[in-house]
């Protein structure tokens, strides 16, 4: 005969939320004592019992049983095993529909703090290659194409500024997760005269719900941090690819650390990227886990439904996926090497400073339309000889346009780099703005929660 019962069990993921369940039944038994629903000696027993199943639990001697499905049933087992009938006290006035959703709040308030953390640590590895390497050119790109020339600080403040939002969004996310649904009971509320402002108070949060069915109900804190974490790991993958291609002989931008390369099985010459490759492609998992998410919570009449247990595996991958991703670029970023050489010679490269010479024949009185008209014709007339910008005299580009004098010659990749001297520019002391404003950012991140 088959056995089903294997279907709704949820233990083997559930029991990683043995800490905050336990702490919201310690302080639900607390305030059953407080506010007289159970004996106050009771609550006493029964808080002592339930950290004896925490140190249980974290001596790995507790006897977990599937056959209870889940971490609520399991560890209340346990604490009746221990002290007696009293045990079967703790649940008085709340349900394991409000259970849970108090274990997921105590849980995502825990790991955005680590989240937020992590991606402090990475700005800080950022900043930490912009100011070691604040005066390096190197060619900007726009179709992977080179462009214009910038600082090298400037492209890692573009980063820095993405996981400053990225931050924003886990802090907003943090606000939402801030809620006590406890008290909520299973949908309805609950008979008995609890005191739900104190439980927010012992358990830290902000602010009590204001309607059971939609506490018990509500994941939308949930959504809100794999939609921050599908960013994030957007932006980890955008930088990720800029490694990769930067890493590889024909860019030779960067080198990265043997720790975060590895080898072939058969080419002894290779030096692969692949902790930047996977952290592109576990992007893709990610995106998953809140589409699944997002399906899961489309067609759910209020209020709990089964359907809500499905709710954790993915998020808890998220959660794992990205606190390990932000940990290898912590690591990683502090030990790539830019070389300097190869990137000021491209950025330096004469086609790159086809705009400034456009913006130079402005200064002379020309419309841009005609003067980058103009740039354009130089630039197909110096590739169909094989020449570069530099190497044209006077009089080659006077034949093109009579504004040209010996000016021209002074266009230069730094030069390019400090005409751009306005707010958020690549000039030096604008970037210089903006690693003081980077540094003063992190140095206010120590309040974050």
């Amino acid at each position: 005969m088959i056995d089903y019962s294997d279907y709704t069990v949820s233990i083997h993921y559930d029991r990683r939320l043995y800490r905050q369940d336990i702490a919201g039944s310690i302080a639900h038994a607390r305030m059953l004592g407080r506010q007289g629903i159970i004996p106050s000696e009771d609550a006493e027993t029964i808080i002592s019992g339930l950290k004896s199943v925490e140190q249980e639990i974290e001596a790995g001697e507790f006897p977990w049983d599937p056959s209870l499905e889940d971490l609520h049933m399991n560890i209340e087992r346990r604490l009746t095993e221990l002290v007696g009938p009293v045990g079967g006290r703790l649940h008085t006035g709340r349900s394991r529909n409000d259970q849970i959703a108090l274990d997921m709040r105590l849980y995502t308030r825990e790991v955005i703090r680590e989240t937020t953390a992590g991606l402090r640590g990475v700005q800080r590895a950022l900043l930490g290659l912009a100011e070691s390497n604040r005066e390096a050119l190197m060619p900007g790109y726009t179709h992977l194409q080179r462009a214009q020339p910038v600082l090298f600080a400037h492209h890692m403040l573009a980063y820095f500024q993405m996981f400053q939002r990225d931050a924003g969004r886990f802090a907003d996310c943090y606000r939402r997760a801030d809620v006590l649904p406890l008290g909520s009971g299973a949908l309805a509320g609950v008979p008995y005269p609890t005191d739900r402002h104190y439980l927010a108070e012992e358990l830290g949060f902000g602010s009590i719900s204001t309607n059971s069915m939609d506490a018990v109900s509500d994941r939308d804190f949930l959504l809100e941090y794999q939609a921050a974490a599908s960013v994030c790991m957007m932006h980890l993958s955008r930088l990720s690819e800029e490694i990769v291609i930067w890493s590889s002989r024909e860019f030779d931008f960067v080198r990265l650390s043997d720790e975060f390369t590895t080898g072939s099985s058969i080419m002894p010459q290779k030096r692969n990227p692949d902790f930047a490759e996977l952290a592109r492609g576990k992007t893709g998992r990610i995106y998953g886990h809140l589409m699944a998410l997002l399906t899961l919570m489309k067609g759910l009449p209020l209020t709990y439904n089964r359907d809500l247990q499905e709710d954790k595996e993915g998020f808890f991958d998220t959660v794992d996926t990205l606190l390990a991703t932000l940990r290898v670029f912590q690591g990683m970023l502090p030990r790539m090497e830019l070389n300097v050489p190869q990137v000021t010679r491209l950025a330096g490269e004469s086609y790159m400073l086809a705009t400034d010479m456009a913006d130079y024949l402005v200064g002379k009185g020309v419309p841009f339309r005609e003067a980058h008209g103009i740039m354009r014709r130089l630039c197909a007339h110096c590739e169909a000889q094989g020449r570069e910008l530099q190497e044209l005299t006077l009089d080659d580009y006077r034949g093109f346009c009579d504004r040209f004098d010996e000016g021209v010659y002074q266009i230069t990749a730094l030069a390019s780099v400090a005409a751009r001297d306005n707010p958020g520019g690549t000039a030096p002391n604008r970037v210089a703005e903006g690693l003081e404003q980077a540094r003063q950012l992190l140095e206010e991140a120590a309040n974050d929660f």
